[in-house]
């Protein structure tokens, strides 16, 4: 907003005069006329840093959400000669590892020593020999100094129903892997701004219907659409971030927006922290979503997007604000629809784009396919409540900045290459590591943790540089979809340890090991300009074939 006014008030009137741009000129040359970087850029990063924040809090939700404390079933009071554990002790009996059953408890009570239960002096259990067991047939009793209230204590989620409780995340993520695919060609086709402004309308239609479900039916359906929902923001923010800025600055901005989401994760054990009931914290996470709506009057749309559809006087518009907010002087004759139609007329799309395209073309088709692999994210490192969801958040933040130093000197390919070879190597390491050195373990834990972050980060700022601005949302969801679905059979991977104890972490460290051989099949982009259509892709991929050739007859 400049003078009380949004970006889209911007509006200079037939252009007249002579034009300060000659034929050829690309979206780079427009944007270095009115500003690649500054108060206006800074501004749409501010912008966009909530949805970034509100993501992480959304995904780690269930660590708080669904956590299920200690339990037992309901007993019956005890006398006043009883004390508590002796009570528990007539009343459960003990698993395999010594500790008291959650989940079942004694037919009839059990005789203490030098205690009578029964006018005869013994139990009935007692009587018959070997005491029987029953689940338990009132419900269960809660451990409430941790948490008031959890999805598994309002529904009783918990022994024979706590696949329900996990259940719920897998649900979330299917919702996530659906939105990914659906926002990704949707804000191809109809818009980066638009697409955005529905994530937030139905993150927090559903968020609320979240936190007022009466049955844990209602709560899945709500939970999944709300992923579905959230996943717009995944899809989105970046691209809308990057098409704004020039080549020099994507970096620095798009690695100081991914801070965000290691903010989010430690906001996250600081409310999880503050709020103990699931109602309560839904909301926490669900209404910042209001204020976002609001910020989207002053976030501008794609100008390079704009350009490919042929809607000149919106991309002119915004230009111009961009200019002004910049302190470039831009005038009526200087940035002329005239200009702009000519570089809308090189890069308007024909037809609409579709999954296919990222397959048809040879160079498309080599990225699309490393980039699935590259962001296959499935990650053997779990979190805990509060002081380990803090650590891990923490330890994001030197991560950032490793990524930061790396894609400016070593370029994007070997940085995605090699901090998935970092997560690799630690989680082969761990598999050497004797499990009585804990501290050892979660060291190489937490370091994986911090390569794994890195190489998300790097990811999400490649994919966006290696996709045209036609295809580019089109490509971000297909690897999210990808991403996702490997978030998904994380847990089933877990499950290989009834096979060989090992067998998990080394299905992890395999994966991103292949991972880290494919990254380096990728073209780099570090200093490359943001291509624009399939063409831009393609031709980048002739010219590197004619260079060696040139290089010989030279």
């Amino acid at each position: 907003m400049v003078g009380g006014l949004s970006c889209a008030d911007y509006y200079i009137g037939s252009p007249h005069g002579g034009q300060l741009f000659v034929g050829g000129m690309g979206f780079e040359e427009l944007l270095e006329q009115v500003g690649g970087f500054g108060p206006f850029q800074l501004r749409n990063v501010a912008l966009l840093a909530l949805p970034r924040i509100l993501l992480p809090m959304n995904f780690l939700l269930p660590i708080f959400l669904a956590a299920v404390p200690a339990h037992h079933c309901v007993l019956p009071g005890a006398p006043a000669n009883f004390s508590q554990d002796m009570w528990l002790e007539a009343h459960l009996p003990r698993e395999s590892d010594g500790t008291l059953s959650s989940c079942f408890r004694f037919t009839y009570t059990q005789a203490l020593p030098n205690t009578t239960l029964g006018g005869d002096g013994q139990s009935r259990g007692e009587l018959q020999g070997e005491p029987s067991t029953v689940p338990c047939p009132q419900g269960w009793e809660y451990d409430h100094s941790e948490f008031s209230s959890t999805i598994a204590t309002e529904w009783d989620l918990v022994c024979e129903q706590k696949g329900l409780n996990r259940a719920t995340s897998t649900f979330f993520f299917i919702g996530v892997l659906v939105g990914a695919v659906a926002f990704g060609y949707l804000s191809d086709r109809f818009g980066r701004r638009r697409l955005l402004l529905v994530a937030y309308v139905s993150a927090l239609g559903m968020g609320l219907a979240s936190a007022a479900s009466v049955s844990y039916i209602m709560f899945v359906i709500t939970r999944t659409l709300t992923g579905t929902a959230l996943a717009g923001f995944t899809i989105i923010v970046m691209p809308l971030e990057l098409e704004w800025l020039d080549v020099g600055h994507r970096t620095v901005a798009g690695v100081l927006s991914s801070t965000f989401w290691t903010g989010g994760v430690m906001l996250l054990a600081l409310v999880g922290y503050l709020i103990r009931n699931w109602r309560w914290l839904l909301l926490a996470v669900t209404l910042p979503c209001v204020p976002g709506i609001i910020s989207l009057w002053w976030v501008p749309e794609s100008a390079r997007w704009l350009l490919t559809q042929g809607r000149v006087e919106e991309a002119h518009r915004y230009l111009l604000c961009c200019a002004r907010l910049n302190g470039r002087p831009v005038g009526e004759d200087s940035l002329s629809l005239e200009a702009l139609r000519k570089v809308a007329a090189a890069e308007r799309v024909v037809r609409r784009p579709s999954y296919l395209d990222l397959f048809r073309t040879p160079r498309l088709r080599r990225i699309s396919l490393c980039c699935m692999m590259v962001c296959l994210d499935i990650s053997g490192l779990g979190l805990n409540v509060y002081q380990t969801q803090l650590l891990f958040g923490a330890v994001e933040l030197p991560a950032k900045l490793l990524v930061y130093l790396s894609v400016r000197h070593a370029g994007r390919r070997l940085t995605q290459a090699g901090t998935l070879l970092g997560t690799a190597l630690t989680l082969g390491f761990r598999l050497l590591v004797p499990t009585e050195k804990a501290y050892w373990s979660t060291a190489l834990a937490v370091t994986g943790k911090g390569f794994s972050e890195a190489a998300f980060t790097t990811a999400y700022l490649f994919t966006s540089e290696l996709y045209p601005t036609v295809l580019r949302q089109t490509g971000m969801g297909l690897t999210a979809l990808v991403g996702r679905l490997g978030g998904s059979l994380a847990p089933l991977v877990a499950l290989l340890d009834g096979v060989w104890l090992s067998l998990p972490k080394l299905t992890y460290g395999g994966i991103a090991l292949l991972a880290a051989c494919t990254a380096l099949l990728l073209p780099e982009t570090r200093k490359a300009q943001l291509p624009e259509t399939i063409q831009d892709v393609e031709g980048k991929s002739l010219q590197e074939e004619q260079m060696p050739m040139k290089q010989v007859h030279d």
